[in-house]
């Protein structure tokens, strides 16, 4: 975990968490979550009058003493939960890289020490990871020590939905930072993909806030214009209202297409961001 610059005792703390949702899980196999349906686990439900062809196995006998009436058992059936994590690579997530990444193996640890199944997009070109369960823990470390620094023009436009497909929860982690027409399109693609969609909207004191002034030359991170400007008092408060207004944009689509909205700060560490914002969420319990 050195190379994400965690703590050591990282993972034990992560193990007290889980990922929570309130969608129907649907996995074909078995889990640590309760689904709607009835199943096998432990887990009792509630009684229902038997009929023909019913597993004799759950009639409960002491009802059947008490009323002279055949009851079976339901039970709660327990499916596996399917976590996409979908991390925008474009270069302008440069500075933000490493808060992603510790972002989205945090998350990921807990999905897999739940026994449920694991898939992290971080790249166009980048083979997704797909495992799951405790034991895939180191070569999940090893996949996101060694995922390639951001190099794509465009996230909203080019990120690629295929590998999410019939999730139970879509993790987004981007900064935002392209023209709100891009995202309304990428927005209302999403919902076909998963069940509970979240935005987790980072951002830096930098780029909420910029302090600067006087002459400079700002270079485009991702399409690499050259632009000269004189950095005046009047520009900043522009400059802020126009971010003001981007981010409500991002969080008015949020709400439009179902998806909830989470803005983070890197400034704020990683514990605050889990295990406050977080949990306040719901979004783990």
């Amino acid at each position: 975990m050195s190379s994400l610059k965690l703590p050591a005792d990282w993972g034990l703390r992560l193990s007290r968490y889980a990922i929570g949702t309130k969608a129907k899980i649907r996995g074909h196999h078995k889990g640590s979550h309760r689904s709607m349906r009835f199943g096998s686990s432990l887990d009792f439900s509630d009684f229902r009058e038997y009929h023909p062809g019913d597993d004799v196995r759950h009639i409960d006998w002491n009802v059947y003493a008490r009323t002279e009436r055949v009851y079976i058992k339901r039970f709660l059936d327990e499916q596996e939960m399917r976590i996409h994590i979908l991390l925008d690579s474009s270069k302008s997530m440069n500075n933000k890289w490493l808060f992603a990444k510790q972002l989205a193996y945090s998350l990921g640890l807990m999905v897999l020490a739940s026994d449920d199944r694991l898939t992290v997009s971080a790249g166009q070109k980048a083979v997704p990871f797909r495992k799951k369960g405790k034991s895939a823990r180191k070569l999940f470390e090893h996949f996101m020590s060694s995922v390639l620094e951001p190099a794509t023009l465009s996230f909203a436009k080019q990120a690629s939905f295929h590998a999410a497909k019939d999730s139970t929860v879509l993790f987004i982690v981007s900064d935002g930072l392209e023209p709100l027409k891009d995202w309304q399109v990428f927005f209302r693609q999403a919902p076909a993909y998963a069940h509970d969609i979240r935005f987790i909207h980072i951002s830096t004191e930098e780029e909420r806030t910029p302090s600067y002034k006087g002459d400079f030359r700002f270079i485009d991170d991702e399409t690499e214009q050259v632009l000269n400007v004189t950095v005046t008092e009047e520009a900043l408060r522009t400059y802020r209202h126009q971010s003001e207004l981007h981010t409500k944009g991002l969080e008015s689509l949020c709400r439009t297409y179902g998806i909830a909205y989470l803005p983070v700060r890197v400034e704020d560490g990683m514990e605050q961001v889990l295990f406050q914002q977080m949990v306040r969420k719901n979004w783990i319990k």
